[in-house]
């Protein structure tokens, strides 16, 4: 740390300005648990001379306190920042560390080995550069380094150092190190994608190979670790594509000045420069490039800018300004690989949250084309994807996106999955290419208006959306309903769950994936109904609110009123007239509603009905009462 205090002290600005011009290299360690990811990044900080004198300090009385090393420095310490990794001696979150050399600066993502923490690893993958997959000399290629090897060929990165660590517990062996490497190279060429791999062995916990090379494996010329990172070729491969900026923000601070500011996620330019928007597909030219230290005649991707334009034309965030002559596709399908992370499954028609650059797009995953197992890479059939799986599913949208292939452009055909109720990020993908009927199927425009189809009625559409426990009442309560509404001259229709399972919905069975399925379908159906001006009854157990808010969201909150038929289980049970809590309870019948299978009640429906408390026959008239004071129908 001397020489670069003096440096520091003599001449500050000469220091930065070092800094600035020096490469940067974005790696992360991964690789199964207890491997010794750790344990290599706070030996490579150590010996480096990258850690400071109070660090070492501490290092030093924690390695005393709760080191694994004995008397020696646990150098896993410096990484696993959490109290509950020291506890149990893993990494569970991504630890980020900032170091540099006199040839490079260094940013390095150490991530988890666990397998249930394996979102945590491509979370740290996605931004990286380049991969050190670490394997224990002896237990040789296990399930996690094929999983993670699997995720870093798919998020794109091409470089990856082969770590065989603790050479030192197998006899610095040439031949388990051989044996190694053979396996992991022809395991790699299945996988594909991986352009360059060294194999380096180590021992992180001695010291072999990574900064200076190791006296025990002097069969071993290859590089040693700090020396190849420090070298390692890595491409900009985002200046050298065609440039791409999602809009953030509209950046209007008075009259006179009105410009567009992001991140040039790929790609150069220039005042002058022809561009284009997407989706809409404007054209203009840049006339400015405007930053808080004056304008620059030239921007590059990393770069965060405000671009003026000599047109005005109608931006906002989201959209995406590109160049003129090779512009971002335009979709709104796709076909994609999806990593899910979350505890809860990914069920088919389930409605997600889709965010990619600043766009941020309602989504839903079809039934996933296939699984793909890390370990043989075989293609299997899959109804769902559980935590850390990954799938190649279809994905569609409710409005179109500009977007370029993964393979083309991590920055944008990357996205995340993120749940609607909870907001919390759900899972991560990567696009491969648009469908064709995104391009090639058009909304048909009509004549006849829902308006018009709604006024020859003489009444408002609506959704009324009945929803309980399997014999809480709802569908008698419905058909009361209906029988009134007619009685008003009303126009109505009633899709009863059990009757719509045996035509639309006769293929689908009863797990939660189904369920969800099951209820897609028929949102679609009520939402064709209300643009034929009906007043639609749904009669269905709906048990997640998942899909009960896309219903809602599809049909349009003001045309869509939930009504709980609120009975309590044993109520429900109690009745139990067609026998089917009885067969539930006895195992003849899986994935029952309030039995083996979750009941989401509604947290603020509309109209709440306590069957313990009236009659069906009250229950109607109250629901007839709510939708007069509506404006539904005419008392």
């Amino acid at each position: 740390m001397a020489h670069k205090s003096e440096l520091i002290a003599s001449d500050i600005d000469g220091y930065l300005k070092a800094q600035e011009e020096k490469s940067l290299l974005r790696f992360i360690t991964c690789g199964s648990v207890d491997d010794g990811k750790s344990t290599l990044i706070g030996r490579l900080l150590y010996e480096s001379k990258l850690i400071f004198e109070d660090q070492l300090s501490a290092l030093e009385a924690d390695s005393k306190k709760m080191g694994t090393q004995g008397d020696k420095l646990d150098f896993a310490l410096l990484v696993d920042g959490l109290a509950s990794e020291r506890e149990q001696g893993i990494t569970i979150d991504v630890a980020y560390r900032f170091f540099s050399t006199e040839k490079r600066k260094f940013v390095v993502a150490d991530t988890p080995g666990h397998e249930q923490y394996t979102r945590n690893m491509a979370t740290g993958a996605s931004t990286a550069d380049l991969a050190i997959i670490l394997i224990d000399a002896r237990k040789g290629i296990l399930t996690q380094t094929r999983r993670h090897s699997f995720i870093v060929s798919r998020l794109g990165i091409e470089n990856v150092v082969l770590a065989v660590n603790k050479m030192d517990l197998v006899e610095y062996s040439q031949q388990v190190f051989s044996d190694i490497e053979i396996a992991y190279r022809a395991f790699a060429k299945e996988l594909g994608g991986i352009e360059h791999i060294t194999a380096i062995p180590m021992s992180a916990l001695e010291g072999d190979n990574i900064i200076e090379r190791s006296k025990a494996m002097g069969w071993y010329n290859g590089p040693v670790l700090l020396e190849h990172l420090e070298t390692v070729a890595v491409r900009d491969a985002a200046q050298a594509k065609a440039f791409r900026m999602p809009v953030q923000w509209v950046n209007r601070p008075n009259l006179d000045f009105r410009g567009f500011s992001g991140f040039i996620s790929s790609g150069t330019v220039k005042p002058g420069d022809a561009i284009k928007v997407l989706p809409s597909a404007k054209e203009s030219t840049v006339a400015r490039i405007v930053t808080m230290d004056g304008d620059l005649d030239e921007a590059v991707a990393g770069q965060s800018v405000t671009l003026t334009l000599e047109d005005e034309i109608d931006i906002s965030r989201g959209d995406m300004i590109c160049a003129a002559g090779d512009p971002a596709e335009v979709a709104n399908q796709f076909e994609t690989t999806i990593l899910w992370m979350a505890d809860e499954p990914m069920y088919p028609g389930r409605p997600y949250l889709l965010k990619t650059g600043t766009s941020t797009v309602n989504a839903t995953i079809t039934r996933p084309k296939y699984r793909i197992d890390v370990n043989t890479l075989s293609h299997d059939a899959a109804h769902e994807l559980a935590l850390n799986e990954v799938g190649v599913c279809n994905i569609s949208l409710d409005r179109a996106i500009p977007f370029d292939p993964y393979q083309d452009n991590r920055e944008t055909g990357g996205f995340i999955l993120i749940d609607k109720m909870t907001n919390s990020t759900v899972g991560m993908g990567m696009i491969h290419f648009a469908l064709r009927r995104s391009s090639n199927v058009h909304w048909q425009a009509l004549d006849v208006e829902r308006s018009t189809r709604a006024s020859i009625k003489g009444q408002k559409p609506v959704v009324l959306w009945f929803t309980g426990l399997s014999g809480s009442g709802k569908s008698t309560i419905a058909n009361i309903v209906d029988r009134k509404l007619i009685a008003l001259n009303a126009h109505t229709m009633l899709l009863d769950g059990d009757n719509v399972r045996h035509g639309l919905n006769k293929d689908l069975g009863f797990t939660d994936a189904d369920r969800v399925e099951n209820i897609r379908r028929v949102a679609e159906v009520a939402k064709l109904m209300t643009d034929a001006g009906l007043i639609t009854l749904v009669s269905f157990i709906s048990p997640f609110r998942a899909e009960r808010r896309l219903a809602r969201d599809l049909v349009g909150d003001g045309e869509f009123i939930e009504v709980f038929v609120d009975t309590p289980l044993e109520v429900a049970e109690a009745r139990d007239r067609k026998g089917l809590y009885k067969k539930a309870r006895a195992g003849q019948i899986k994935n029952f509603t309030g039995i083996d299978s979750p009941y989401e009640a509604p947290e603020n429906a509309e109209i709440r009905i306590e069957t313990t408390e009236i009659s069906a026959e009250a229950a109607a008239d109250e629901i007839i009462r709510q939708l007069t004071l509506r404006g539904i129908v005419a008392s």
